[in-house]
């Protein structure tokens, strides 16, 4: 009798242990994920595996390379406008100046506005333009460079234009689109970067990928 009294209480105690420890697993993992986003007809191998931004190489404001081996670990989010424009991209800059105060400092979170003009964008003009945008660190990078590179990266790496163009003297790219990209480059998210209400939406799901991450790590 006593035997079967301490056989049930142990049982017992491993149920509430287990009970407690799956219920704080639950309680720590994000109440959704976001989806992984690839070029349409990409070529599948035998390995699964979800598309990633392909190696770039652009120079920033400070004249600094810029490459796929500066987001190695890093959240990051991703725009192209020009630095004369007067349409769409002071408010899409406005509205990055939102998520730059936001994460500024969280060390694996960066911002990269590549510029669709580099003929007129030099160095000194993106300077500025970081300046005026009140940017005092490297969290925020606004990147020139080759036009047909930063214009293949844009088309085909980070899916936001689906236009056809090569890049050359007449090709121009005019999108309003903001790409969210994780710590392996893959694609996560699009959203309108002149609406408000789309980059409070990215702000959350900014929050919602290092929950991601953060669960990921403590299990």
């Amino acid at each position: 009798m006593f035997k079967n009294k301490i056989y049930w209480l142990l049982l017992l105690l491993v149920g509430i242990f287990a009970g407690a420890y799956f219920f704080s697993k639950q309680q720590n993992k994000p109440i959704r994920t976001l989806p992984y986003f690839e070029p349409k007809n990409l070529a599948r191998t035998k390995i699964e595996k979800h598309y990633s931004v392909p190696a770039f190489s652009f120079v920033n404001q400070n004249n600094q390379t810029v490459t796929e081996q500066t987001v190695s670990g890093k959240v990051y989010v991703c725009d192209f406008f020009f630095t004369t424009c007067q349409s769409i991209c002071p408010k899409m800059s406005n509205q990055l100046e939102r998520v730059y105060k936001e994460f500024k400092t969280k060390d694996d979170f960066l911002i990269l506005s590549h510029t669709v003009n580099p003929e007129t964008d030099s160095v000194a003009q993106l300077a500025a333009y970081a300046q005026k945008h009140g940017v005092t660190d490297l969290h925020w990078l606004f990147l020139t460079g080759d036009k047909k590179h930063l214009y293949e990266i844009a088309r085909k790496g980070y899916l936001l234009n689906a236009e056809e163009g090569d890049g050359g003297e007449d090709d121009f790219i005019h999108t309003q689109n903001f790409a969210l990209i994780d710590k392996e480059r893959c694609i996560r998210g699009f959203y309108d970067g002149t609406d408000s209400a789309e980059v409070t939406r990215l702000i959350k799901d900014i929050h919602l990928l290092f929950e991601e991450y953060a669960y990921k790590e403590k299990n």
